[in-house]
């Protein structure tokens, strides 16, 4: 073979490697986008904005064959007993015997602003009202704070009989926009971004009833998220706001 065929050979292949190359890097590029990609959570849109939210997701826990993971839906439930409902949920922030001891019970907040309430009773009054048995409530309020922050509160609820399920994902989180990566905040409403710290109530507490949760829950202070109230034992709406101004909440 000549000296002049080995070079030829030699610059041929070199060159294979080079396309080789390019190409095994742009695979790995892509699988890297592939896996970085925020997976798309089957949902319905009903109400949105350039901020808020309100969207049927499909249940998680749901099996055709189970019964009992069916949800109520729909439901009918008039914009005005949404808007009881909203305005007797209550928070308190989480404290550990210590911390009672040392500053006392911390004082409650309500859990909705009135322009809140009053977007949310419509919105998810409309929801309730197209759900299906597989499906779940999610909404999603925020507020700018800044370029990269906003002001979050989140979560969802589902009718099962005659009782009302609502967990708070987030509540008044500062969350921080990524420049890259997944955005868990809009994408996963019923999730939290950080440890809650939060107890949720509802007024009248005769109306209220707590979910079992584990240990866990307990220790990062989301035992107390969700809370279920009876519709049979509401009073009417007149009574509500007497009794959410005057009382307080009991565990």
């Amino acid at each position: 073979m000549s000296a002049k065929w080995k070079r030829t050979c030699m610059r041929r292949r070199g060159a294979g490697f080079v396309r080789c190359f390019a190409l095994s890097a742009q695979l790995a590029v892509l699988l890297l986008l592939a896996g970085c990609a925020i997976p798309q959570v089957p949902s319905r849109t009903i109400y949105e904005d350039p901020v808020n939210y309100v969207r049927l997701e499909e249940e998680p826990n749901y099996l055709p064959e189970w019964p009992p993971s069916h949800h109520s839906h729909p439901a009918v439930l008039e914009p005005e007993i949404l808007r009881q409902l909203l305005q007797g949920l209550v928070i308190q922030e989480h404290r550990i015997w210590l911390q009672r001891w040392l500053m006392g019970e911390a004082p409650y907040q309500a859990a909705f602003q009135d322009r809140e309430i009053a977007l949310l009773s419509v919105q998810l009054a409309e929801a309730l009202a197209q759900a299906g048995a597989n499906e779940r409530v999610t909404f999603y309020l925020s507020e700018p704070q800044a370029s990269t922050k906003r002001l979050v509160t989140s979560g969802g609820l589902y009718m099962k009989g005659t009782e009302l399920h609502l967990i708070l994902g987030n509540w008044q989180i500062v969350y921080g926009i990524p420049t890259y990566g997944m955005i868990y905040d809009r994408r996963y409403p019923m999730r939290p971004t950080a440890a809650k710290g939060f107890d949720l109530f509802f007024q009248p507490h005769e109306a209220m009833r707590r979910t079992e949760n584990s240990w866990i829950d307990s220790v990062l202070a989301n035992g107390a998220d969700e809370v279920v109230v009876d519709l049979k034992k509401l009073p009417p709406p007149s009574e509500v706001s007497s009794a959410t101004s005057g009382s307080q909440p009991e565990n």
